[in-house]
Parts: C-alpha cells; sequence; structure tokens
C-alpha cells in the first residue's frame, strides 16, 4: 500500500527523525561557540611615579618596603586596568657627610633592578648641593636683634618633576591608553594633570601616597576620573623577590632592606 506525501507532515517528520546530538556534544558545542567570542579586554592604564614623592610620604623609615616592584604596585592599585607601561622618576642621590655612605650604592641595585622590569623605564633628575646661607630654625636673635643665620648645605632635587610632566603630556597626546595616572602628592603637577584631561581630552587618575584627608586639595580639585591612596600594606605586597634573576643579571634585596625578608639580601652586581 503507497501512502500518499504529505508535505507539512513528512517535513514535521523529518524533523522529528532528524538525530539530536547527544547532551555531551550539545555542551561541547557550546563551550566552543563561547570560547569563540572575543575575551574582556581591560582599558588600559599609563603609570607616571614620583619617586621621591613616594620615598619621603611612604617608604622613609621602612626599609622593608624599599625592595618596591613598581609594575606589581600599579596592578595592585588598579586591578580593573591591563597596565600598558609605568614610568619611575627618580634622582641619584650622593653620600653626604654624616650620612650612610652606602646609600648610594643600594640605590644603584635597586634602579638597575627596575630597569630589567618589561614595562618600566627609569628617568633620572639630579641632586644639587649648594652652600646657603639661612637662618636657624627655631628663630635665634643676634645681639643686634638680628635674626641668627647659619652656613648650610642645601640639597635640592632638579629634573624629575619636569621629565614626570613632559612625558605625561607627551604620553596623552599619542593617546596611546586609555587612563594616565601619576603617583605623587607634589602640587606642582597640578597644571600638567589639568592639560591633560581638559584640554587633551583623556581621563586622568590619582594615586596618593598617603591618607587621603592629608593629600593634597590642590590635585584633588583636578577632577580625576580615579582617585585612591597608596598604603604601606599595598606596598608590602607589590616587593620584588629578594633575589631577581633576569637576562641582565641578578639582583639581591640590600642587607639593609630585609626588614622580615627570608634568604641571601646582598646586594649582588648585574652582569652588565
Amino acid at each position: 500500500m503507497r501512502v500518499a506525501s504529505d508535505p507539512v507532515r513528512g517535513g514535521a517528520r523529518q524533523d522529528a527523525l532528524s538525530p539530536r546530538p547527544p547532551s555531551g556534544e550539545e555542551s561541547l558545542c557550546e563551550d566552543q561557540a563561547m570560547s569563540q567570542q572575543p575575551p574582556h579586554v581591560k582599558p588600559t592604564a599609563s603609570v607616571y611615579i614620583d619617586g621621591l614623592n613616594l620615598y619621603r610620604r611612604l617608604l622613609a623609615g621602612r626599609p622593608e618596603l624599599k625592595w618596591l616592584n613598581v609594575e606589581a604596585l600599579a596592578e595592585h592599585l588598579l586591578p580593573e586596568y591591563d597596565i600598558v607601561r609605568v614610568r619611575y622618576f627618580t634622582a641619584v642621590i650622593k653620600a653626604l657627610p654624616g650620612a650612610d655612605a652606602t646609600s648610594p650604592q643600594r640605590q644603584q641595585v635597586y634602579l638597575r633592578a627596575l630597569r630589567s622590569l618589561p614595562r618600566t623605564t627609569v628617568e633620572l633628575g639630579k641632586f644639587r648641593i649648594d652652600p646657603r646661607v639661612m637662618p636657624v630654625h627655631p628663630t635665634e636673635w643676634e645681639p643686634d636683634g638680628s635674626p641668627r643665620r647659619v652656613r648650610v648645605k642645601k640639597t635640592e632635587e632638579k629634573g624629575s618633576d619636569v621629565a614626570l610632566a613632559s612625558r605625561l603630556l607627551v604620553d596623552a597626546m599619542h593617546g596611546d591608553a586609555d587612563l594616565f595616572v601619576v603617583l605623587t602628592n607634589d602640587s606642582d603637577l597640578v597644571m600638567p594633570l589639568r592639560l591633560v584631561r581638559e584640554d587633551l581630552n583623556r581621563e586622568v587618575g590619582l594615586l596618593s601616597p598617603m591618607q587621603p584627608k592629608r593629600a593634597s586639595n590642590e590635585l584633588k580639585q583636578t577632577n580625576p576620573t580615579l582617585h585612591r591612596h597608596v598604603t604601606p600594606e599595598a606596598v608590602a605586597a607589590s616587593q620584588l623577590p629578594d633575589v631577581l634573576r633576569v637576562d641582565v643579571g641578578t639582583f639581591h634585596r640590600p642587607r639593609k632592606w630585609s626588614g622580615n625578608s627570608e634568604g641571601s639580601a646582598e646586594a649582588e652586581p648585574s652582569n652588565q
């Protein structure tokens, strides 16, 4: 007996008879489809660290925090951003009479370690030491009624703040990051931050190396997209390994910076 063809019923029957993949294969197909979707891309950030300001506000008197991985700190403070670069600005220190004569050596070991990090550049200003005649503090008076003055050696850092401002502006003009973040509490950087935000129409961020209530009001008034403060805990969590082995050599945490660190703490020259 021959059954007449019914397009509707036949189509429905064909659908009903079509093989379906087992549930495991369905799950595999879904996983493959999801894996082909583009991954979530984080916005990018370029970070500029005022090394002298960071030292004075947070690291001075805390040697266990000085072996700082600036890339790790940026990632710790800005976890929602992809850190494309870290620019670190400081000046080469000089041994002064009465000061620790080995401190310049420790700084050189640290700067070479920083330069070995893949996204970090180090830019140096200079310290000037000039003889000056200045009034004593607290004020003392000479017999003639004038303030007593003494000869001193005045130490001044030159160049690193200008270099930071210049790099910040040039990078912002190139527009190769979504956010331009400065770690400082120096109000001298108010103008470059305003220029980046208002004239170049870029987003800026501020990282204050101190408690929020003590942070510079002038910097906060630049209306940064992001403002966070750097805590000792964040710095402690962002240290370089005690022994850093890289292509250019091996760097050890200096003994005087060892704190509670374990392992070798001798400063060893790189093979440069």
